[in-house]
């Protein structure tokens, strides 16, 4: 396998909704790592969330092709479990990008965390300017990064990066670079690995 497909979903739940419901969203979710086409899938509370954005919870997924992406949003299981808790939903936005590198982990372990840099650049940016963009959050993720390729529903954010730590300690040691002037809005989410379902 040469590369990867990342899917990345931000919600902001409601703030009205049980946190039953919440459960229920979360462990569907996660079990639709049934699903032949997941690689890894992972969906949890954030932990810490830098931007304006008041997201709450967050889903990353892992797939071997954009068709496998494809028929992983189509899958009954999917949609059934999307139809039940899009009622608690008050926000969402979603992001899927080819890595060009497969990580050395494609499943982290529980107890991990995720940081996910989502970045928005500024309108009228050009295609040199994206790509040294992309070259400073490649040097400062260590992880996988890509220029997003589902643009309607990613609210203008058009880079994204995400990388696995071993736990809370290691990811607040990690220091970040800016990427100049070239960026209008940027979404930092961390999370933590749950335990399998």
């Amino acid at each position: 396998m040469s590369q990867i497909i990342e899917h990345i979903v931000v919600f902001k739940v409601k703030d009205d909704v049980d946190s039953l419901k919440i459960d229920a969203m979360l462990n569907g979710l996660n079990n639709l790592a049934t699903i032949d086409q997941v690689l890894y899938i992972s969906a949890a509370p954030i932990h810490r969330l830098r931007s304006s954005s008041a997201f709450t919870h967050v889903l990353h997924s892992r797939y071997r092709s954009k068709e496998d992406l494809s028929a992983y949003v189509a899958h009954p299981d999917h949609l059934r479990v999307v139809e039940e808790t899009m009622p608690i939903w008050e926000d969402i936005m979603s992001v899927d990008w080819i890595a060009d590198q497969v990580p050395g982990i494609l499943k982290p372990p529980a107890g991990s965390v995720a940081k996910i840099t989502l970045v928005k650049v500024k309108e009228n940016v050009t295609e040199k300017a994206k790509e040294e963009i992309m070259e400073v959050v490649k040097e400062m993720c260590q992880g996988t990064v890509g220029e997003n390729f589902s643009p309607a529903r990613a609210k203008g954010f058009s880079i994204a990066s995400v990388v696995y730590f071993k736990d809370i300690g290691e990811v607040e040691a990690h220091e970040e670079e800016k990427v100049g002037g070239y960026v209008e809005d940027t979404i930092v989410v961390e999370f933590v690995v749950p335990p399998p379902s």
